[in-house]
């Protein structure tokens, strides 16, 4: 992929954080920040995993300043020790993508009794943010960049099933989830409002990656092999969270859903402030987790 912003120093001095790092658009996205100039983090689950995809990205871009943490994003604990040894090593975050995210066959809960798909999906994003805001405002201007889905658009959120303990549908949790990352997106912006940290979330598009590869029946079928003729690549579904992790052109936007490098208007249920206030209310209960306003 040819550097979108025609300048390999345009990140240098910067410091990413990029979860769901060593696969699909993650990793195409890491790769191309390094490009850029970047120092990149990595979080990964797979200490082995992890270090072949650091490896690839300093001899593909030529940049050494490539660095994985290990977590495994559905432990709110480990959530917290990957928050507590990236500030033990760096002192600044200039852009933190969440992107690590997944799809479940049959209804799980994280080792925190939380369903699965909620854990990962949204408050993976919403506790690594937060326990890094100081770090994201001590080196504004940042940028968080959330990657959502279209899939958003099936959905409104039950706020009295949240976990779907009555009723389980895989797609059901996943677009939800999507929806989620939307409201916590718009919730962000306001809350740093004035403060040169962004926050924004986008569409992919439907990735040919190993998503949905985690389970074994229809929706490993589903985007293994039924859906892949139609998928877009890694490279082609990276390029809005790249262009929102480093364009100048986006630097001062917040609280937009972009896809394709455009900002577009999500469902009515994304814009709705009271449910954006009430899911940020409930994530902080869920993750016990109370959230300063800056200012």
């Amino acid at each position: 992929m040819a550097d979108q912003n025609g300048s390999g120093q345009l990140m240098r001095g910067k410091i990413c954080l990029v979860t769901g790092a060593t696969s699909g658009i993650g990793a195409v996205t890491a790769r191309e920040l390094a490009r850029m100039g970047a120092t990149v983090v990595l979080v990964a689950r797979n200490a082995a995993k992890g270090a072949a995809t650091a490896e690839h990205i300093r001899v593909t871009t030529g940049n050494s300043a490539v660095d994985v943490l290990l977590a495994d994003l559905t432990s709110q604990r480990q959530i917290r020790q990957l928050a507590d040894e990236f500030m033990g090593r760096y002192e600044h975050l200039h852009v933190l993508v969440n992107n690590a995210g997944a799809v479940y066959e049959q209804r799980q809960e994280s080792v925190d009794g939380i369903e699965l798909t909620l854990a990962l999906n949204h408050l993976s994003y919403f506790m690594l943010t937060n326990l890094l805001q100081d770090r994201l405002l001590a080196s504004a201007p940042a940028r968080v960049v959330n990657v959502s889905s279209d899939a958003h658009r099936m959905a409104t959120l039950n706020f009295d099933d949240l976990q779907a303990r009555r009723k389980y549908r895989a797609f059901r949790a996943y677009s939800q989830s999507k929806l989620a990352n939307i409201l916590f997106t718009i919730e962000l912006a306001e809350r740093l409002h004035g403060t040169g940290v962004t926050a924004n979330a986008l569409h992919p598009g439907l990735v040919a990656s190993g998503f949905g590869q985690n389970n074994s029946g229809f929706i490993n079928l589903l985007f293994g092999t039924l859906l892949r003729p139609f998928s877009r690549t890694a490279e082609q579904g990276a390029k809005t969270a790249i262009y929102l992790a480093s364009s100048p052109e986006v630097a001062d936007t917040t609280g937009q859903y972009f896809t394709d490098k455009r900002p577009i208007s999500p469902s009515a249920a994304a814009r709705d402030r009271g449910a954006a206030r009430r899911l940020w209310e409930g994530s902080e209960a869920l993750t016990s987790l109370a959230v300063p306003v800056p200012g």
